[in-house]
């Protein structure tokens, strides 16, 4: 069913950017944008939280031991 939506001249460009660098259409955009707004689809954040869930406690530390390493930043490596 056709819409016609009035967007102020700067979210038109924001949107344009976001289409263009997902080499999508602005309408894919704005349609994402929606569905995540009515809760038809899930951020990265609900899918991690959501997968996360099988991990027992203990697998859930393993895991978060095992990646820690990923936080640290070694000061030799960037001069």
């Amino acid at each position: 069913m056709p819409i016609s939506l009035r967007i102020p001249p700067g979210k038109d460009k924001l949107i344009q950017k976001a289409a263009k660098k997902s080499g999508t259409t602005k309408t894919a955009i704005i349609l994402e944008a929606v569905d995540e707004k009515l809760g038809l689809t899930k951020t990265r954040e609900q899918l991690i939280r959501e997968l996360a869930g099988w991990l027992t406690h203990e697998e859930a530390d393993e895991l978060r031991q095992a990646v820690e390493v990923f936080s640290q930043i070694n000061e030799g490596d960037w001069a």
